[in-house]
C-alpha cells in the first residue's frame, strides 16, 4: 500500500469534493488550534525574555532569530514547499519510486546546503570583523549551530504537510520548540546563567535539537509503515526547475516578512527594535490564520488538479478564501481588544507599540481579501511569477521602510509593511487568474469569465 493521499475519481467527483473540503476544513482547524497554542507559548516566551534580558539584549536576540529564520527556511532550496507539490501528485499516479527518491534526496540536499550556509555566514562575519568585536559575537556563533537544525525541521514540516499529517507538521516546530525555549531559558537563568542574548540563542539550540529529533523520528516511523521499500527514481531537473523558483520566492517571502525588523536594526537602537518586534510577535496570532489555511489546503490543491477536478479545485479555493478572511477579521479584532494587556506584559514601555500593532493587523485583513493566489501559483505552476512578485514587493517594502522610518519612526515601518502586504496579495491574485484562470478574491467574480 502506498502513502495515503486524497484521491478524487472522475466518476465520484462530488463525493471526492466533499471529502476534500471536509478534510481541508478539519485540518485547518487542527493547524489553527496548534498555531494559536504555539503563539501563546511564543508570546509567553518573548515576554519572559524581554523581562529577563531587558530591551537591549532582547533586541539583539530578536535580530539574530530573524536571520536564523530567513536562512534556515531558504536552506531547503524550496524542497520543503516542493514536497507539497510533488509528493501528492506522484502518489496519485502511483509513482512511489519518485516519492522515495524525493524523501531521501531532499533530506541530503537540505542538510548539505544548511551547513554550507552556516559556514559561509560565519566566514562573512569574520571578514566583516566588527560584529565579532561587539555584543552580537557570541549569539552569532551559536546561531550557526541552530541553522542546520532549523532547516531540517523545515524540511520535515513540508514532508508531513504533503501527507496531510497536520499535527505532526505543525506541533513540533511551533508548539514543542517554543515551549522548550521558554523552559530552557528559565532553567538556565535559575542555575545562574546571565540573562543575555547568547544564553537565549543557546536555549534555542537545545530546544530546536530536541524538537527536530521528536519530529524526524515520528515522521520516519509513519513513512516506514505506509511506504514500502523499493527502488528510487531521482528527477533532479524536474524538482529543481520548480523548487528553485519556490526557494527564491521563499527567500524573498522570508525577507519580506522581516524586512521591517532588518531596516529598523540598521536605523534604530536595539531597544527600539525590541519594541517593534514585540508588536510583530502579537500580530502573529493573526498571520497564523493564513498559515493554517495554507497548511491545510495547498497540497489538496495539487491533488485536485492532478485528478482533473477543476470544479472541485475552484470550490476549494472559494471556501479557503472566505473562511480565512472571516477568521482573520475575528482574530484581528480579538488581538486588538487584548493588545493593551498583551503589550503591557512585556513592560510598561511596550504599550507604545499599540498603533504599530493596529496598522499591521489592518494590513493582514486587507491582504486576506485577495485569497490564496500565492498557494495556487506555487502548487499548480507559476512559481517563477510568484517569486518575481515577492521579490518586487520585498524591494518595495524595503524602500518604503527606508523612506518612512526616518519620517515616522517605528510606525513608518508598520505603514510600509501594511501597504506592501496588501499590494502583494493583490498581485498574487491577478497572477493566479492570469496563469490558471482561477479567481481567488473573496468577492464575487463580476467579469463573467469561467473559473471552471
Amino acid at each position: 500500500m502506498g502513502i495515503a493521499t486524497d484521491r478524487i475519481g472522475v466518476g465520484g467527483r462530488w463525493g471526492g469534493l466533499a471529502r476534500l473540503r471536509g478534510g481541508a476544513a478539519g485540518a485547518a482547524i487542527d493547524v489553527f488550534a496548534i498555531r494559536i497554542a504555539a503563539a501563546g507559548f511564543a508570546y509567553v516566551a518573548q515576554v519572559l525574555m524581554a523581562r529577563l534580558m531587558g530591551g537591549t539584549e532582547y533586541g539583539i536576540f530578536a535580530a539574530i532569530w530573524v536571520w536564523i529564520a530567513i536562512l534556515g527556511h531558504s536552506a531547503t532550496l524550496g524542497l520543503s514547499q516542493g514536497a507539497c507539490r510533488f509528493l501528492p501528485a506522484d502518489q496519485a499516479r502511483g509513482d512511489l519510486a519518485a516519492v522515495r527518491a524525493y524523501l531521501v534526496g531532499g533530506l541530503a540536499v537540505t542538510l548539505a546546503c544548511a551547513v554550507a550556509v552556516a559556514a559561509g555566514g560565519l566566514a562573512l562575519v569574520w571578514v566583516e570583523g566588527s560584529l565579532l568585536a561587539g555584543p552580537y559575537a557570541a549569539p552569532l556563533l551559536v546561531a550557526a549551530l541552530v541553522l542546520p537544525l532549523f532547516a531540517l525541521q523545515d524540511y520535515c514540516e513540508g514532508i508531513a504537510r504533503s501527507q496531510n499529517w497536520a499535527v505532526l507538521a505543525i506541533a513540533p516546530p511551533y508548539l514543542l520548540r517554543q515551549g522548550l525555549i521558554m523552559a530552557a531559558m528559565l532553567v538556565a537563568v535559575g542555575l545562574g546563567a546571565p540573562a543575555e542574548a547568547r544564553i537565549a540563542v543557546l536555549c534555542t539550540l537545545v530546544a530546536t535539537g530536541i524538537a527536530v529529533g521528536v519530529q524526524a523520528g515520528s515522521l520516519m516511523l509513519r513513512l516506514r509503515r505506509s511506504l514500502p521499500a523499493g527502488p528510487r527514481r531521482y528527477a533532479w531537473r524536474r524538482w529543481f526547475r520548480a523548487c528553485l523558483p519556490i526557494a527564491a520566492g521563499d527567500l524573498a517571502s522570508a525577507g519580506f516578512n522581516v524586512i521591517d525588523v532588518v531596516v529598523l536594526s540598521l536605523l534604530a537602537p536595539p531597544a527600539t527594535v525590541g519594541l517593534y518586534f514585540a508588536a510583530t510577535r502579537i500580530q502573529q496570532f493573526v498571520v497564523f490564520v493564513h498559515f493554517a489555511a495554507t497548511a491545510a489546503t495547498a497540497q489538496r490543491f495539487t491533488a485536485a488538479h492532478a485528478a482533473g477536478d477543476r470544479a472541485g479545485l475552484a470550490a476549494l479555493v472559494r471556501m479557503q478564501a472566505r473562511l480565512a478572511l472571516v477568521a482573520t477579521i475575528l482574530v484581528g479584532a480579538a488581538v486588538l481588544a487584548a493588545a493593551p494587556l498583551l503589550l503591557g506584559l512585556f513592560g510598561p514601555e511596550f504599550r507604545a507599540s499599540l498603533p504599530i500593532l493596529a496598522v499591521l493587523v489592518a494590513g493582514s485583513v486587507a491582504a486576506g481579501l485577495f485569497g490564496p493566489g500565492e498557494d495556487l501559483l506555487n502548487m499548480l505552476g507559476g512559481e517563477r511569477l510568484a517569486a518575481l512578485v515577492t521579490v518586487g514587493m520585498l524591494a518595495l517594502a524595503g524602500g518604503l521602510c527606508l523612506v518612512l522610518v526616518p519620517l515616522f519612526g517605528v510606525l513608518g515601518a508598520a505603514l510600509a509593511m501594511a501597504f506592501a502586504t496588501t499590494l502583494r496579495a493583490g498581485a498574487m491574485a491577478l497572477a493566479a487568474r492570469a496563469v490558471h484562470g482561477l479567481s481567488t478574491p473573496v468577492w464575487p467574480d463580476l467579469s463573467g469569465r469561467s473559473t471552471r
